[in-house]
């Protein structure tokens, strides 16, 4: 599934090709390896799973057991060793790769039928014709809505081999006729890019959600358009994006630095020191540049963060990253499920390493932002530097001087805390059940068909008071009881999303990052730093 990355809006949207990436996805440096291997007859292991298939008293699925003993075993080495089901495993390479086998759409579940919000550019749907807002109703000719649908279901009807077809009965928005439409599967892309604008006559705007085969490819593409359009200066967004591939990283980095600077450096002890450095190839080695970061900026988003903050050539701007600091190697297995295992430390040009700590268990390592929160640290900067892994002398300088931390993620240059009418319980809510997009489905596609460009409904199109409580009417059909405080404080980020999701459904996420980003304080500080 993909989360559509907001203010804190992680609505869940299914896409026809499985599960989104998080946080603990390996930064994959190395090729692939194959496991053929089975557990010798003489280790422990194998005896109790052979005792257990031949002996317990009930029928037990050892080999799912198996992948709960590697796993465990894993995770008592650190939080970001794992075993993957061989589902898990392709549907994350595949994110990783740049790309899927499919027919290029995002849907969501309303009153058990599939209708279509966003239709992937260039890929099998686009081509074929369908549209946002069109309404599933039969598959290959055989009843489809009303049939209990869940995500698992669908995404097994809708998966196929590159070039099968599927014919899709579709009734579109505001008619009462069937349209069939039989497309043939593909490849479809899937852009590293969120979105790439102008938020000033000279500064442009790219958001990255994650670090895969093509991301600095799909980096060079956004850049180059904004440089015609007259970017001089760059803000970078990398808040909520939880990693990928080292190498992603440090060819991005390799875009903004120049030749023989250490972007950042890994070893372990079954792994010798590896130094990755800029050559002289980058596209914006001299302009003005702002990152911005949060707590689930994560992995190799905090190797690019580290060493443009350690390198002075970028102003951090944000909260504390995640921290984490561990280099993964995955192993295949031959039935398709694989071993995430931890292989190195990485670690910032000025020598440190950010991985906090996972002493008190994987538990407790898990909750660690929870517990940000609790202590403030959300919300003061002196908070977070009250903790105890920043406190005292630092042995980590940037190369003009400046003081850094090590152990716990990236500290921002400028601090920049959270809006608590931003992360209520209500909001949550709101985005856990898909409310915010399905009152777009069911009540703004008039007022969305009177536009004809994003820029103008962006520009002109407010939600008003009256928008809002009905908005609130729906809502409270899912949501029986809302706290009426909750509700005040949390009034005008509903507005700006109920307009953010409007302008995703009809114009893509482009225009919903242009439309979120007018109330982005963040932002704004960015801006600021660097004009």
């Amino acid at each position: 599934m993909k989360n559509s990355a907001g203010i804190v809006f992680r609505s869940v949207i299914l896409i026809l090709i499985g599960i989104a990436i998080g946080f603990f996805v390996s930064d994959n440096n190395y090729n692939n390896h194959n496991l053929g291997f089975s557990l010798g007859n003489n280790d422990k292991v194998s005896k109790v799973l052979n005792l257990v298939k031949n002996n317990y008293v009930d029928s037990v699925n050892t080999d799912s057991l198996q992948g709960v003993t590697v796993n465990n075993l894993l995770q008592s080495l650190d939080p970001h060793s794992l075993y993957l089901q061989p589902q898990k495993a392709q549907f994350i390479n595949e994110n990783l790769e740049g790309g899927f086998t499919g027919i290029g759409l995002e849907y969501q579940l309303l009153r058990d039928t599939l209708v279509i919000t966003m239709v992937y550019p260039d890929g099998p749907a686009a081509i074929a014709g369908l549209t946002p807002g069109d309404r599933v109703i039969k598959v290959n000719q055989k009843p489809f809505s009303g049939t209990h649908l869940t995500a698992d279901g669908v995404n097994n009807i809708f998966r196929g081999e590159n070039a099968s077809e599927i014919a899709l009965s579709v009734l579109p928005p505001d008619s009462s006729a069937l349209k069939v439409y039989t497309i043939k599967r593909g490849h479809v892309n899937l852009s590293s890019i969120d979105a790439a604008y102008m938020v000033a006559p000279t500064i442009g705007y790219i958001k990255i959600s994650k670090f895969a085969l093509t991301t600095d490819a799909d980096f060079r593409v956004a850049l180059n358009k904004l440089k015609t359009q007259g970017l001089k200066k760059l803000i970078l967004d990398i808040r909520e994006n939880g990693g990928g591939y080292l190498n992603a990283a440090t060819a991005l980095a390799d875009e903004f630095l120049t030749k023989n600077k250490l972007i950042v450096y890994t070893k372990g002890d079954h792994e010798e020191r590896k130094d990755y450095f800029a050559t002289d190839s980058g596209s914006f080695q001299d302009g003005k540049l702002a990152v911005l970061i949060d707590e689930y900026s994560a992995s190799a988003s905090e190797i690019l963060a580290g060493a443009l903050q350690d390198l002075d050539r970028a102003v951090i701007v944000g909260r504390r990253s995640f921290g984490k600091g561990l280099v993964q190697q995955q192993f295949a297995f031959p039935d398709g499920s694989a071993v995430n295992l931890t292989v190195a430390r990485y670690y910032t040009p000025s020598g440190r390493s950010i991985q906090k700590s996972y002493k008190d268990g994987i538990e407790s390592y898990h909750n660690e932002i929870a517990e940000r929160m609790r202590k403030g640290e959300f919300f003061s900067a002196q908070n977070n530097l009250n903790d105890s892994i920043f406190k005292g002398t630092s042995a980590y300088h940037t190369a003009s001087g400046k003081k850094v931390f090590s152990g716990g993620g990236i500290m921002p240059d400028i601090f920049v805390p959270q809006d608590s009418a931003q992360n209520t319980y209500l909001i949550q809510q709101l985005s856990n059940q898909q409310l915010f997009t399905a009152y777009v489905i069911d009540h703004m596609q008039p007022a969305l068909n009177t536009f004809t460009t994003s820029d103008a409904f962006i520009k002109q199109y407010a939600v008003s008071d009256d928008e809002l409580n009905r908005f609130i009417v729906y809502a409270s059909k899912t949501i029986k009881e809302m706290d009426s405080q909750e509700l005040r404080l949390s009034a005008p980020t509903i507005k700006t999303l109920l307009k953010a999701c409007a302008t995703r459904f009809k114009w893509g996420d482009n225009a919903y990052f242009e439309a979120l980003n007018n109330e982005d304080v963040t932002l704004q500080k960015a801006i600021a730093a660097i004009e």
